[in-house]
């Protein structure tokens, strides 16, 4: 872990923008409970949409929900690489 001074454009809750200084544009923080609902929200319609398994729609879906996933497992193991318990529970639906 380190310290260092990010910009922050608005601190609004579950949108803040703020600006790491190692990048050119602000970004949107998305806090830990609404990743993890946004995550169980997307295996849920994909899990409706399964008709439409082999299409376009499907593929894009699916990329959208794994994405999701992604940035939601790298925030879970640099919590644990830290000590940090999960904020939220693995059992909750959003």
């Amino acid at each position: 872990m380190r310290t260092d001074t990010v910009e922050i454009y608005s601190d609004q809750s579950n949108a803040a923008v703020l600006r790491h200084p190692q990048r050119k544009f602000p970004g949107v923080l998305i806090q830990d409970d609404s990743l993890h609902a946004l995550c169980r929200q997307a295996d849920d319609i994909l899990a409706d949409v399964d008709s439409l398994r082999g299409t376009g729609a499907y593929d894009d879906l699916n990329d959208l929900r794994n994405r999701l996933w992604d940035y939601l497992i790298h925030y879970k193991v640099v919590l644990g690489e830290h000590g940090i318990p999960l904020p939220f529970s693995e059992n909750t639906r959003f």
